[in-house]
């Protein structure tokens, strides 16, 4: 069965959700650590939280945040945004996420990357492969790259990556459904790879759509919070969560 991971985004200290990655189109949504108490109520073990303010800015911002959330919660956290420097990689751990997504690093800096891998580990590290028009965007999608997505990963998975998170950013909070056609190539080429897919989750028909596709994991955020998706009903269909 599919892993299911809820998503938290986080601009100035808020849960919020933007749509395509606009951050001119802006939802607030409350508090991250109550939402975050309310995901471990119902059940859920993982979190995956972006710090939109860090991605922006280059450098992490809400890590009081990220460590109240650690320390209030039993939650596996797996957190990104603003991820540039040593510095930065050690607060997200010292604030208590068990794993980093980092992305923008990996295109303008493997080495840096590589060296992270080496020093942190593969089970600790996640992949951020976010994809417009078939590229790989940077710096909280501002700007595109010119690596194409399967070559980027390629390279990566070579040298022992086994976490990807993917966003298909004309799909990301636009609850339109997944780029399923996406994953999928993307499984066909890399079968032993743990995807986790991202990006226009609308309803509990598209996380099964997903789950027949064979993709390993999903993040979904908005349509949590605009009522698409009931989080119990998931409990249900998913027991394994509880695990």
């Amino acid at each position: 069965m599919i892993e299911l991971i809820p998503a938290i985004d986080i601009i100035d200290a808020q849960c919020v959700r933007l749509t395509k990655g606009d951050y001119d189109q802006k939802t607030v949504y409350g508090s991250p650590l109550e939402m975050a108490r309310e995901f471990e109520r119902i059940g859920y073990k993982r979190l995956h939280i972006v710090d939109l303010d860090g991605a922006k800015s280059k450098h992490i911002v809400n890590s009081s945040v990220l460590h109240r959330i650690t320390t209030e919660t039993q939650l596996t956290i797996d957190f990104g945004g603003g991820i540039k420097t040593d510095e930065d990689i050690r607060t997200a751990f010292d604030c208590g996420a068990q794993m980093v997504t980092i992305g923008s690093i990996a295109v303008t800096q493997p080495d840096l990357f590589m060296k992270w891998v080496k020093e942190y580990g593969t089970d600790r590290l996640i992949l951020g492969a976010d994809v417009r028009n078939g590229k790989i965007s940077i710096n909280g999608w501002k700007e595109d790259s010119q690596e194409d997505l399967l070559p980027f990963l390629r390279k990566y998975i070579d040298a022992g990556v086994k976490n990807v998170l993917c966003t298909e950013i004309s799909k990301d909070g636009t609850l339109q459904g997944p780029a399923i056609d996406l994953y999928k190539r993307v499984m066909e080429e890399y079968p032993s790879l743990h995807l986790i897919a991202s990006g226009g989750v609308s309803s509990i028909d598209d996380i099964k759509a997903l789950d027949a596709a064979g993709i390993p994991a999903v993040v979904f955020g908005k349509a949590i919070y605009e009522g698409k998706i009931d989080l119990h009903e998931l409990i249900r269909l998913n027991p394994q969560i509880l695990n």
